[in-house]
């Protein structure tokens, strides 16, 4: 570890949460957090809460509705819309009815929506109102390859029957709900092995593939997020990414087995309101959120004119931090404000973390905790401890799963680099219907090849450097991996986004940064003298780099790159 990242840790504590291996005991350990609120969200301007036992009557009720709809044949059923308890219900149900659940990103085009569901074979799909209209005419009115049934979250006022000419029926979750009511308990199938869930991978390398889960690859994995994340029954989790994301699906289950309150925040530009609204005292983040957030304090701190004075008392704050003396609250009570107040830790993932944002968030008594997961495993494969955080490691292996570096190269850390590999229950069962990728992610001895490369150290702390499949390879054979020159732009106030290439002219890889600069940060200042401050800040980080890591050119735009949900940027389409 970086000695200059050091971060004060805190002493090993109890675990205080409820065990589940499969939705039917997650509903008892839900109505065994007795009358504790669940869920705390708006709807039309209204505050509303669910309790925990409600709750698991909610999700009971409904996959009794299912089985009654579908019957014992276990079809697909898709889930798509913004964040909302409906949208959890839907999850749980659909595999306590012992269906095959299909988290869909709502930020698809809607051709792709369609595609996926016919590839995945849907039957059915469970959908917030701003999706009702797109499905009326494109699947009930046109018809659809598989789909026969929606089932909107919100009441449609249709709820037909099952229609003979090959449209598709529509009716509402309380109509499901009332269907299922006084019906048997529903009971789970008994394989734990079985696909239960499929998931199409983002998309950030070009070709998405569906990747199936089991409940043994769920649950082992968010039981081993309980073992190893910083949550308590007492916190409140306001909820930002969206919740087809495993990441965060993942995390919102795992508190909910602790009795955490969560507060459902429908997208991430009301994320600010959210927060002095709710006063949260756990997020799950990306590190875009956390650097977007730390950028504009040091932006209105320069405005006031203590930027100099914000960080020399951020660095007297962190070093008390080592002897047990807590500042934040006198010193940064403006900041934790804009966190609402109470904000204790952060979990980050989903992209790399510059460790200097760790002790600088540190200073203001927030901490945070990194993390790396992989769709296909579920996500969760490292996290670290919260007592014992180094900054720039994503942490340790969780209990569910081993991890292992294939390479040889020792690499500028002293350790051997090379591809991660991962073996464990969390490890999907595989991609649907596609034998070569299978082939290409598991090797014989049953270990999955993740794409991603880095290095355990002595204490087996996990370090990612790059990704196989993003790397650059120069005319010497060297390896360039652009998300470490990435995060040297991402210092420069100048820098807005950047993504780093491999540009060939005549026959040579010329490393390129393409870059958009940070015009709403600098609205006095003119377009040329910004790129041109920009391209001296280069010129003096090149002095700073191996030759093989210099950037070369840069290229300007104006223009956003085109991103997944989960604000990542798909640096495949960047040519």
């Amino acid at each position: 570890m970086n000695k200059q990242y050091k971060v004060a840790n805190t002493k090993k504590s109890e675990r205080l949460y409820k065990k589940a291996s499969n939705v039917t005991e997650l509903m008892k350990v839900y109505r065994a957090h007795g009358d504790k609120t669940f869920f705390s969200w708006k709807e039309q301007n209204e505050q509303k809460e669910i309790s925990y036992p409600e709750f698991a009557d909610f999700v009971e009720k409904y996959a009794a509705g299912l089985r009654e709809l579908f019957g014992d044949v276990s079809v697909k059923i898709a889930v798509i819309g913004e964040n909302s308890p409906r949208w959890v219900a839907s999850y749980l149900a659909v595999m306590l009815s012992g269906n095959v659940v299909v988290p869909m990103d709502k930020e698809l085009s809607k051709d792709e929506i369609l595609k996926f569901a016919e590839y995945a074979d849907v039957a059915a799909i469970a959908h917030s109102d701003t999706f009702s209209s797109f499905f009326e005419e494109k699947v009930v009115r046109e018809g659809h390859p598989t789909v026969r049934c929606l089932i909107p979250f919100t009441v449609s006022g249709e709820n037909e029957e099952m229609p003979t000419d090959g449209k598709a029926r529509v009716i509402d979750i309380d109509s499901v709900t009332s269907i299922g009511e006084g019906k048997d308990a529903v009971a789970e199938p008994d394989d734990p092995d079985a696909c239960c869930e499929l998931l199409f991978t983002s998309g950030t390398t070009g070709s998405s593939k569906c990747v199936m889960l089991s409940k043994r690859n769920i649950f082992s994995d968010i039981m081993s997020a309980c073992a190893t994340v910083d949550f308590y029954p007492d916190d409140v989790l306001v909820s930002v990414l969206p919740l087809h994301h495993t990441y965060e699906l993942m995390c919102t289950v795992a508190a909910s087995c602790y009795g955490t309150k969560i507060c459902v925040c429908p997208a991430l530009r009301y994320a600010m309101k959210a927060f002095k609204e709710y006063q949260p005292t756990a997020l799950i983040l990306v590190p875009l959120f956390v650097s977007t957030m730390y950028k504009r304090i040091l932006s209105e701190a320069k405005k006031a004119g203590k930027d100099k004075a914000l960080i020399t008392i951020s660095k007297l704050s962190h070093a008390l931090n080592f002897a047990r003396i807590n500042t934040s609250e006198l010193f940064f009570k403006d900041v934790r404000e804009a966190f609402g107040g109470k904000l204790k830790k952060i979990i980050c993932g989903g992209a790399a973390l510059a460790p200097e944002l760790i002790t600088a968030f540190d200073s203001f008594g927030i901490a945070i905790y990194e993390g790396y997961g992989i769709t296909e495993c579920s996500p969760l494969v490292a996290v670290t401890p919260y007592y014992k955080r180094k900054p720039g490691s994503v942490g340790l292996p969780v209990p569910c799963c081993q991890v292992s570096i294939q390479g040889e190269n020792v690499g500028e850390s002293g350790n051997i680099t090379g591809e991660i590999l991962v073996k464990g229950t969390n490890v999907m069962l595989g991609y649907m219907d596609n034998d070569d990728a299978n082939a290409e992610a598991f090797d014989d001895d049953g270990w999955f090849h993740t794409g991603d490369v880095g290095y355990l150290d002595e204490d087996g702390y996990l370090y990612i450097t790059g990704r196989q499949k993003s790397v650059i390879v120069l005319e010497n054979g060297k390896n360039v991996f652009p998300e470490e020159i990435e995060e040297y732009l991402y210092k420069f106030d100048e820098v807005s986004e950047t993504v780093v290439i491999g540009r060939e002219e005549d026959d040579t890889v010329v490393l390129t940064a393409v870059i958009i600069p940070a015009y709403e940060k600098f609205p006095e200042t003119e377009e040329s003298e910004l790129k041109s401050v920009i391209q001296k800040k280069v010129t003096a980080l090149n002095k700073t780099l191996p030759s093989f890591k210099q950037i070369h050119k840069i290229e300007f735009r104006k223009t956003e790159f085109e991103k997944t949900s989960s604000n990542k940027i798909k640096r495949y389409l960047v040519k």
